[in-house]
């Protein structure tokens, strides 16, 4: 629609149209305000629970992380200790294995052939007793022999006992990351669900929103074109601006005030340029 073609439209034309497209709105509005109000009853509960099992399975996750966390930092801590323990033992000449392989090699043979005595031989009570005896007797020596080991060497026995608790502790936060890794993954869908319909619940309420505002002023609006109607176009008062001023200056050769405005913000552009 150029220029001239707007210069026809009659102003009593278009305020016809604004009061009639108010007039369906406002039998409309209600309508529309009812599906918005339905389809949030529907959303907003599957969102609540959406979030709500993200949330508990988020926290699960943050739980997990903590006990990891905790295993790992306490693992790193035995891990500094125990290589200065292996300099000292170094320095010392004494990183010894205090339960050697020949020596445990020679415990089980014994046992073994004790143990294969007592399962096929026919013994009387007697030589049987007098059997467990001797297997209690080489446990017995076995664990007086690795105790005097240890109590010989205590930096040794920290070091294994340190290792023993570093491998405990890093296990267990292998364990709870890898808990934590599969609740992540589960996680993840749960929150592009939980987000989508946080997204559609908040394009509802804005479009429930606009209508209600519509809705609202549907009774000031259509007053207000009736008015214009009867009354004219001229200034009216508070709230009734002339209407009619920008055609007047059109009519009367002079610049509207759109091109008013286009040719200030070239003014404006051009001076910012020159500068």
């Amino acid at each position: 629609m150029n220029n001239d073609d707007l210069m026809a439209v009659r102003p009593d034309d278009l305020a016809h149209a604004l009061l009639n497209r108010r007039k369906i709105l406002k039998d409309s509005l209600p309508g529309v305000i009812r599906t918005l109000e339905a389809e949030d009853e529907v959303i907003k509960p599957r969102y609540d629970r959406s979030k709500e099992r993200f949330e508990k399975l988020n926290q699960k996750i943050k739980d997990l992380k903590e006990v990891r966390d905790t295993c790992q930092n306490g693992a790193t801590e035995i891990l500094n200790s125990i290589k200065q323990i292996e300099e000292r033992l170094t320095e010392r000449g004494k990183m010894i294995n205090l339960n050697p392989k020949w020596k445990r090699e020679k415990v089980e043979k014994s046992l073994e052939l004790l143990e294969k005595n007592i399962q096929t031989r026919a013994l009387d009570q007697i030589t049987e007793r007098k059997m467990l005896e001797e297997r209690k007797k080489i446990i017995d020596e076995n664990e007086a022999w690795l105790k005097n080991r240890k109590n010989a060497n205590p930096d040794m026995l920290e070091y294994i006992e340190k290792r023993k608790e570093m491998s405990k502790l890093f296990k267990k936060a292998d364990k709870f990351h890898r808990e934590m890794i599969v609740n992540v993954e589960k996680a993840q869908p749960l929150y592009e669900k939980q987000k989508s319909e946080s997204d559609e619940l908040r394009e509802i309420r804005s479009q429930l929103d606009r209508a209600r505002e519509l809705l609202s002023q549907s009774d000031k609006a259509i007053d207000h074109w009736e008015r214009r109607l009867s009354d004219g176009f001229d200034d009216l008062g508070p709230g009734f601006p002339n209407l009619l001023e920008n055609m007047s200056r059109v009519e009367n050769g002079k610049p509207s005030s759109f091109a008013k405005k286009v040719k200030r913000k070239k003014t404006e552009g051009g001076s910012s340029d020159d500068k």
